[in-house]
């Protein structure tokens, strides 16, 4: 082959590494984004080792919608408010180099107050059914089993949620007002959440990433990279494609 024709080669590869980066930000950017869950503040909706898509549309953009929150301006571009319920990836409003993600609570304007474990919303108490006990091991390898209920929010969205007890740390707070542009977030494993009932405070909406949509893969973690042979029996192929409730 010619000098010149390996040239050419060369370019023509320079030239699709460099569409395909392109194309990859775009949709990183405008569509969609993938993150895992590295911890287990929303279990049982979320597990640790869970890798998932977020919507990077649904509450229109901000400078996080951009990566390293880099672009120029404040505020939310074709904005569209979330719903009470959704599932969000956020910054952390104290370190904006934190990816943090719950669910929404509160919305702006409404009052928030946990009593003995049961939630308030606007000075109504958000009904709960228990389902059972829950088991999973915790990142420390004990084997918990704490109660799990089906929580129904205001305007009808359900979710699960687990509860160790209903008189632990964040299981009693003063009551929340909930500003406005702002939400009020927490997990679904309550007693072992930092949300906005604690470090987290309230998240301005400029603070949203996107929504998380569904689940592609999902890990044990039982298995490292070079143990191939064991990624079948560590991988949960029950999650792959599960939507985010």
């Amino acid at each position: 082959m010619s000098s010149a024709k390996r040239q050419e080669g060369f370019w023509e590869t320079v030239h699709t590494l460099v569409y395909a980066v392109v194309i990859a930000i775009i949709i990183r950017t405008f569509l969609f984004e993938p993150f895992n869950i590295p911890s287990g503040s929303m279990i049982p909706s979320l597990l640790v080792g869970d890798y998932l898509f977020v919507s990077k549309y649904s509450y229109g953009y901000s400078k996080h919608s951009f990566p390293f929150s880099a672009a120029p301006f404040e505020g939310r571009v074709m904005e569209s408010l979330p719903e009470r319920g959704d599932v969000i990836v956020f910054k952390l409003p104290s370190d904006e180099k934190i990816d943090y993600i719950k669910r929404v609570i509160g919305l702006p304007g409404d009052t928030v107050r946990m009593q003995d474990g049961r939630l308030f919303i606007n000075g109504e108490l958000v009904e709960r059914e228990a389902v059972g006990e829950y088991e999973y091991r915790n990142t420390y390898g004990s084997v918990l089993r704490p109660m799990r209920y089906l929580e129904k929010l205001p305007g009808g969205k359900e979710h699960y949620i687990l509860e160790e007890g209903d008189n632990r740390r964040l299981d009693n707070t003063p009551e929340f007002k909930v500003p406005e542009g702002h939400y009020f977030m927490m997990g679904d494993n309550r007693d072992n959440s930092l949300d906005s009932r604690a470090n987290v405070g309230f998240v301005p909406a400029e603070n949203f990433v996107g929504r998380a949509e569904f689940l592609f893969f999902s890990t044990d973690g039982t298995a490292s990279l070079w143990q191939i042979w064991r990624w079948p029996f560590a991988t949960r192929f029950s999650r792959f494609f599960s939507g985010i409730k």
